[in-house]
C-alpha cells in the first residue's frame, strides 16, 4: 500500500515537474518586442500602455516591453540607438525631415507593406504620403498629429475683460492689460529650446507667407534676408515691451504651462498637448484662438506636427514589429490612442473626438499652408542653432542684427554639408 501510495506521489511529482516545464517552454517561445518611446507624460504614457497591453491580448505569442525615455533625452539619443547593433524594434517618432534624414542613411525599414492591401492611402491622407517617405519607399506610420495655437487662461481674460485677439494690433493690446494688471502676458518655458521655434513659424509666416517659411528652413533664404529681420523684429518688439515671462530661460515647458493654469501668465504658444499637463480642474478653463493676423493678410499658415512610428534597420525582430505597426495603424488603435488625448488621429477613419480637436480642424483646414515645425522641418543641426538663436533674441533683443548674421553663417556651413 506504501510502495502504491508512493508511486502515485512520484506520477504526480513527475507530472507537475512536465507542466512547469512545459509551461516555461511555452512562455520561453514567446517572441519579445522592444519598443523604445518618447511618450514620457503621464496621460500618453498611460494610452500608450493601454494599448501595448491590448496588443499582447490580440497576439499571445509576442511580449512587448517598452523602454519610455524623456522626450528630450529620446531626441539626443535617438541616432545611437537607431545605430546600435541591437536596435530596438519599433520607435516613436516624427514624420518629414527629421525621418527622411535617418532613411536617407539607410538606417529604417521600409514599412509600407504594414497598410491594408499595401495602400498607405485606405487609411491615411494622400497628403500625409510625402511626410510618411522617402525616395519612394514609405518609412514611418502616422499615429496622431496636433495642432499648434496661442492657448489662454479663460479665467484670466474674463477677470481683466478681455477677448481673443485676432488681429495683431489686438494682441497688443491684450499683452499691455496684462501687464498692466500684473499677469504675465505670455509664458513660454525656453529652457526647451523647441517652444522658441514656434513663435518663429508662426511670425515669420504671418509676416512673409507659408511657402516664404519653407524655402527659409530648407536653406535657399538667408536669415539676414529683409523678410527675416522683420519677422524677427516683431519678436525683439514683444520682448523689448516685457511681454514675455520673466526668467523664461529658467523654466521647462511644462514648468512655464502651470504659470498659465495656475493665472501668472495669460497666454501660451503651444501645440495641443498642453492639454496632456493641464489640471483636471484647470482643463475646461484652458482654450485656443489662432495666432494673429499681421497686417492686411487674411491667409494663415498653421503648425501640425505629426507623431508616429520608425522601424531600425537594425531591428531584432521584424515580423513582430510588421505585426504592431499594422495594429496601430488600424482605425480602432488610433481612436484608442487619440480619443482619451483629444488629438487628431491620422487615420482617415477616425472620428474627431470632441468640439476643442473639431475646433483645431477647423483652424487647420482653413489655412492656406501647413508646417510640421522648425525642428521637423529643418536639419537637426540647422534646427538646433536656429531655436538658440532665437531664445537669445527674445532675451537680448538688442542683439538681433548680430545673432542672425552669426545664425546665416551656419547656415550656409550646414546646408552646403546637406545633400538631400
Amino acid at each position: 500500500m506504501k510502495k502504491s501510495i508512493c508511486m502515485i506521489c512520484i506520477a504526480l511529482l513527475l507530472l507537475s515537474t512536465a507542466m512547469v516545464f512545459s509551461a516555461g517552454a511555452a512562455e520561453a517561445r514567446k517572441s519579445e518586442l522592444r519598443i523604445s518611446s518618447y511618450m514620457s507624460d503621464e496621460a500618453p504614457k498611460a494610452v500608450f500602455e493601454e494599448l501595448v497591453a491590448e496588443f499582447e491580448r490580440q497576439n499571445p505569442d509576442i511580449s512587448v516591453i517598452v523602454d519610455t525615455i524623456a522626450h528630450e533625452q529620446f531626441k539626443t539619443i535617438i541616432g545611437s540607438l537607431l545605430t546600435s547593433r541591437n536596435a530596438p524594434d519599433v520607435m516613436t517618432w516624427f514624420s518629414g525631415y527629421r525621418m527622411q534624414a535617418f532613411a536617407k542613411r539607410g538606417l529604417l525599414e521600409p514599412v509600407g507593406d504594414v497598410f491594408p492591401g499595401g495602400d498607405f492611402e485606405a487609411e491615411f491622407p494622400a497628403a500625409f504620403r510625402g511626410a510618411s517617405s522617402y525616395d519612394g519607399e514609405v518609412y514611418f506610420v502616422p499615429q496622431s498629429w496636433y495642432w499648434w495655437a496661442m492657448y489662454y487662461n479663460k479665467q484670466v481674460f474674463d477677470e481683466h475683460g478681455l477677448e481673443p485677439p485676432t488681429t495683431w494690433d489686438e494682441f497688443l493690446n491684450v499683452c499691455q492689460v496684462l501687464k498692466d494688471g500684473g499677469v504675465a502676458p505670455i509664458a513660454i518655458g525656453a529652457r526647451d529650446t523647441w517652444t522658441a521655434g514656434g513663435w518663429f513659424d508662426y511670425m515669420n509666416s504671418a509676416v512673409n507667407g507659408g511657402e516664404f517659411h519653407q524655402r527659409l528652413v530648407s536653406g535657399e533664404v538667408p536669415y539676414t534676408d529683409p523678410k527675416v529681420k522683420e519677422s524677427f523684429s516683431y519678436l525683439a518688439d514683444l520682448a523689448e515691451r516685457g511681454y514675455f515671462m520673466p526668467n523664461a530661460t529658467a523654466y521647462s515647458w511644462q514648468e512655464a504651462a502651470t504659470q498659465l493654469f495656475n493665472g501668472q501668465a495669460g497666454m501660451y504658444l503651444m501645440g495641443q498637448f498642453l492639454h496632456d499637463v493641464a489640471p483636471e480642474d484647470m482643463k475646461e478653463h484652458i482654450d485656443f484662438f489662432q495666432f494673429p493676423i499681421v497686417g492686411d493678410v487674411t491667409e494663415y499658415s498653421v503648425d501640425t506636427p505629426t507623431d508616429g512610428f520608425i522601424m531600425p534597420k537594425n531591428a531584432q525582430n521584424k515580423e513582430a514589429a510588421k505585426k504592431f505597426m499594422a495594429f496601430l495603424a488600424a482605425a480602432e488603435a488610433q481612436q484608442a490612442f487619440c480619443e482619451p488625448l483629444g488629438r487628431l488621429a491620422a487615420n482617415v477613419n477616425v472620428p474627431v473626438p470632441n468640439p476643442q480637436a473639431q475646433k483645431g480642424l477647423d483652424m487647420v483646414e482653413g489655412a492656406t499652408f501647413a508646417m510640421q515645425f522648425y525642428d521637423r522641418d529643418a536639419p537637426e543641426e540647422m534646427a538646433q542653432r536656429g531655436m538658440n538663436t532665437i531664445v537669445d533674441i527674445l532675451m537680448e533683443p538688442h542683439r538681433m542684427e548680430a545673432l542672425l548674421a552669426e545664425l546665416d553663417r551656419e547656415r550656409e556651413r550646414i546646408y552646403a554639408e546637406e545633400d538631400f
